[in-house]
Formats: C-alpha cells, structure tokens, sequence
C-alpha cells in the first residue's frame, strides 16, 4: 500500500504538469496557426486590392464609353447608314463590355448587374430608337432620337450604376 501511495505521489504531479503543457502547448499551436492565417489574409488583401480598385475604374469606364453622347461620337462615321451605326454601336457596347467581362469577380453582385443593366438598357434604347426611324432619316437624326430617349428616362441607368460603383468603393476604400 505504502508502494502504491509513493508511487502517486510521484506520478500525480507528473500527470498534471503533462497536462498542463499538452494544454498550453496547443493554445499556443492555435494561436500561431491563427496567427499566420492572418498574416496570409493579410498579403493576400495586398494584391488584391490593387487589382479590385482597377476593376471599379475599369467598369466606370465602360460605364462611361458606352454613354450615348461618347459612343455616338466614338462610332459615328461620315456617310454611315442608320442602320450600320446601329449595328456599330451595338457590336461596341457587346465589344467592351466581353473584354471586361472578367471584372465580376472584384465587384459586387449588385455592382455587376447593375453594370449589365445599364448596358441592357443603352441597347434597348438604340434598338427603340432605330425602330421609330423612317425611311429618309440619317444618322444625326438617330443619334438625335437616342438622345431624346435616353434624357427623357427618369433614371439615368448608367449614372446610377457609376453613383453605385463609386459609393461602394468608397465604403471599401
């Protein structure tokens, strides 16, 4: 009896002392762990931002190109059809807008449809305007109908998905 007692005398405090660092140990292995997943959020947010803030510029821009007074004056040619600059202008916003089609993945979901919507609406306008043209009509009275269409919105799609994108990179930033 006196054997088992010595030997949890010794056994006892060894037992709490293996216990003890088994538990220090592993809080300190959490925190480290959690500590370094931090610091690789941390440089990984270093890239990314850079590359998000030129998605927002990017799309603001396309935003902005595909504007009707910039595309008329961008695609308009001397002696074009009205149908050609239809089919011009359409083909330039579908142009634009596949080769920053990849910006979705720095902006919002909500940024991003309403980037699509803005460009739905812009074709929208110019098919509508194209279909109220008449037989004798050219090109200035075309871009002439867009324009009256586009400003007679109440909303202005596009300015709203620029007022969108800059006030969400904004709370970002």
């Amino acid at each position: 009896m006196n054997d088992l007692i010595e030997i949890i005398k010794y056994l006892l405090p060894a037992v709490i002392v293996i216990v003890v660092v088994y538990y220090l140990l592993r809080t300190y292995l959490e925190n480290e762990q959690k500590k370094q997943l931090m610091e690789l959020k941390s440089a990984a947010q270093k890239l990314i931002t850079p590359v998000r803030l030129q998605s927002y510029e990017r799309m603001v821009l396309f935003l902005e190109r595909i504007s009707p007074q910039n595309l008329i004056l961008r695609v308009s040619k001397q002696g074009m059809k009205p149908l050609e600059m239809q089919t011009a202008m359409i083909q330039t916003i579908r142009e634009e807008f596949d080769h920053n089609i990849t910006q979705q993945l720095y902006i919002t979901g909500t940024g991003w449809e309403m980037i699509r919507n803005a460009r739905e609406e812009m074709i929208r306008t110019i098919n509508t305007a194209a279909a109220s043209l008449g037989e004798n009509d050219d090109t200035t009275r075309f871009a002439g109908i867009i324009m009256e269409q586009w400003s007679a919105r109440k909303k202005n799609p596009i300015q709203q998905a620029i007022d969108f994108l800059k006030e969400e990179i904004s709370r970002y930033f």
